[in-house]
């Protein structure tokens, strides 16, 4: 399977012109191998280097590209974060010309750091269907303890392997599951935004996201059976949601209440008193299920009183987040995304609310899934204790100043 992603580049039917820096993805098993001809045929030469980790090295041994340099990272502790981008510059060279990730979300969103700062393009070659964002044109990442999005650079070419990927471990598959079921959730917090401020919303866009989404669910049963078919699909969906955000230019059709749960755990904030060394997928898939049942819970609540939005304190801040965290998360809301919604907008658009979470599938079908794959499915799966959830549902909105209905529940009169 071969993704032409230069038919998206131009005038969208929502108006906006669309520009998609990856010009082509390579979905097929062993083409790996060919990965010297790919470079060549896209206009990738000089001087080149790979960024691995030790286990990623080890599962392409023979497959490797022809390269000036290799780095290869130790993947204890090796995270999205300052420390891993420091270990990767440490060893990067002056003067090249573009790099190559080779393994899953982390390598990848180091890779894409560097290349962004250095102003060249990078490549591709995920190891694990294990994220959604190899075509992304942003780095998640942590700085300083404060989970953060950063601007960085899309591949200019995605070479992923099948018969490599559908070796991976099974939490890894699973993590890129639970990254993409919350894409559920996400398109619908985006309506809901939408609908209440006329935040910016592109069709096309949240199709392309909604269908790979759906795709994915479909495949979950040939997924656990090792079908590499349904691998290539999984790997396709991980691969579309990636170039919609590239689309869009962040990664709101990808990111809603449920990447905030994540993001949120992530932290590790003193008022939570938990973590968690799942990963970020799981944490995800996770979120997802979490809000899937509070957004259907509040559909169906049968005295629901809204109030007008109330602001947020500095200081309710510091209480949750301590004073490690809490001047990031005052700064990005410091201009509250929620601010001056009243309670006549919400209720006025409440009929549509209602539709839009509607189309969430309810959480006895979301968990029929997660069984299929034994994906994780409950905070204590993932090592937090039940007993934080409702810390986590009010505080979790703040670590991203986004729109989303878990923000506005603030306005619930209880």
């Amino acid at each position: 399977m071969i993704i032409d992603s230069r038919k998206y580049n131009g005038t969208c039917s929502c108006g906006k012109e669309h520009k998609m820096t990856t010009e082509a993805c390579f979905i097929e098993s062993g083409c790996l191998k060919k990965i010297d001809t790919y470079l060549e045929s896209y206009g990738l030469s000089g001087y080149s280097v790979a960024i691995y980790d030790e286990n990623t090295y080890r599962v392409t041994s023979g497959m490797h590209p022809k390269v000036n340099k290799e780095i290869i990272l130790p993947p204890e502790n090796l995270h999205a974060d300052n420390y891993g981008v420091a270990l990767a510059k440490e060893q990067l060279p002056d003067g090249c010309d573009y790099l190559i990730a080779v393994g899953s979300g982390t390598v990848h969103d180091i890779t894409r750091y560097c290349a962004y700062e250095k102003g060249i393009p990078f490549v591709s070659c995920p190891t694990a269907a294990s994220v959604d964002g190899f075509c992304s044109s942003v780095a998640a990442m942590t700085w300083d303890g404060f989970k953060k999005t950063f601007t960085a650079v899309a591949p200019k070419i995605v070479v992923a392997d099948v018969n490599i990927i559908s070796k991976a471990p099974s939490f890894l598959t699973n993590s890129g599951f639970g990254d993409m079921i919350g894409k559920f959730i996400a398109l619908a917090d985006w309506r809901i935004s939408h609908a209440l401020t006329g935040e910016y919303f592109c069709p096309v866009i949240h199709d392309m996201t909604l269908d790979a989404t759906k795709a994915i669910v479909e495949s979950a049963e040939a997924i656990k059976n090792g079908d590499v078919a349904a691998f290539e699909a999984l790997t396709y969906g991980l691969l579309m949601s990636g170039l919609a955000m590239q689309l869009l230019g962040n990664s709101r059709c990808a990111s809603g209440a449920e990447h905030h749960i994540s993001h949120l755990i992530e932290m590790q904030p003193i008022g939570l008193g938990a973590e968690s060394n799942a990963l970020h997928g799981e944490k995800v898939g996770v979120g997802t299920l979490l809000v899937c049942k509070e957004y259907h819970k509040i559909k169906n609540s049968k005295e629901l009183l809204w109030n007008d939005y109330p602001e947020v304190s500095d200081d309710y801040i510091k209480d949750m987040f301590g004073e490690r965290l809490s001047g990031s998360i005052i700064e990005e809301n410091r201009k509250n995304c929620a601010s001056g919604i009243s309670a006549k907008a919400i209720e006025a658009h409440w009929g549509e609310i209602c539709e839009i979470i509607e189309s969430i599938p309810t959480y006895g079908e979301l968990i029929e899934i997660y069984k299929i794959l034994g994906i994780r499915s409950s905070l204590s799966d993932i090592g937090i204790p039940e007993e934080k959830l409702p810390v986590i549902l009010e505080y979790s909105p703040l670590v991203r100043n986004r729109l989303t209905l878990m923000r506005l529940r603030r306005a619930i009169i209880s």
